[in-house]
């Protein structure tokens, strides 16, 4: 019978390869594989602290939680320069992490993506191909509970420096988010194109509309003192819909890689 060490070192190496994952999409609807999730907080609890310093650097963690490591076979592209990886996230070839960056257990990273200078991809992201995840963006961890849906950024999604998409937040294809736009499930986001607020749905997620292009932007408030004062929230705006002209944008992107 496996050890709780035993069956978790087997889950880390599925999902590594590609084999598990934390969500997928079915009938063209997001699904939680709740399961994996528990054995991930498993992992961590049966796990012991160790010593995993490295030259005259200290670092400390469970044993159990080790950084992954890669070889020439994996194609990954991990550029020198202070980048982590830890076990049980998966890198599919073709993926370039740029230093330093830092991609967390549960997270898959399909083909394509570019992981830029002082990234995060959190527990459990889930992101598709040829997405950029530009400079110092972060994408929050969601493991628990284990029934929520992680940070999900569909294919050819195109994320500006400086952005926070955070708390089960769905980004689907061919959106492009603008520098430093943050989104979370109390942040209204407001379409210019089509009216309206977007809010959090029934699952407590906001989710982006496909080819839509969202910056930062401000509301004011309505009543009250905050009225009174001219005070505004901030908002982020879909502006408009991606077209030639903004895919011939972000073009060159695809020459770095």
């Amino acid at each position: 019978m496996e050890t709780a060490k035993e069956n978790f070192e087997r889950l880390c190496r599925q999902l590594e390869c590609g084999q598990v994952r934390v969500a997928e999409k079915n009938d063209g609807h997001w699904v939680v594989n709740a399961w994996v999730k528990e054995e991930i907080l498993k992992g961590f609890a049966c796990g012991v602290l160790t010593d995993m310093s490295q030259g005259q650097f200290s670092f400390y963690d469970k044993d159990t939680i080790a950084p992954r490591t890669f070889s020439l076979d994996d194609k990954v592209r991990i550029v020198p320069g202070g980048s982590s990886v830890r076990r049980g996230a998966y890198l599919a070839p073709g993926v370039i992490v740029m230093p330093p960056a830092y991609v967390n257990i549960g997270a898959y990273v399909d083909s394509g993506t570019m992981i830029d200078s002082h990234a995060l991809v959190g527990s459990c992201a889930q992101v598709g191909k040829n997405v950029h995840l530009a400079a110092a963006s972060q994408l929050g961890g969601v493991l628990e509970p284990v029934g929520a849906l992680p940070v999900i950024v569909e294919d050819n999604v195109f994320i500006g420096g400086n952005c926070g998409i955070y708390e089960g937040t769905i980004v689907e294809e061919n959106a492009v988010i603008g520098t430093g736009v943050v989104i979370n499930r109390s942040t209204a986001v407001y379409d210019a194109v089509n009216g309206g607020y977007i809010t959090a749905n029934a699952q407590g997620q906001i989710v982006i509309p496909a080819g839509a292009v969202v910056v930062a932007g401000s509301r004011p408030i309505v009543k009250g003192p905050g009225k009174e004062a001219g005070v505004h929230l901030y908002t982020p705006v879909i502006v408009k819909y991606r077209d030639e002209k903004t895919s011939g944008a972000i073009t060159l992107e695809h020459l770095l890689r």
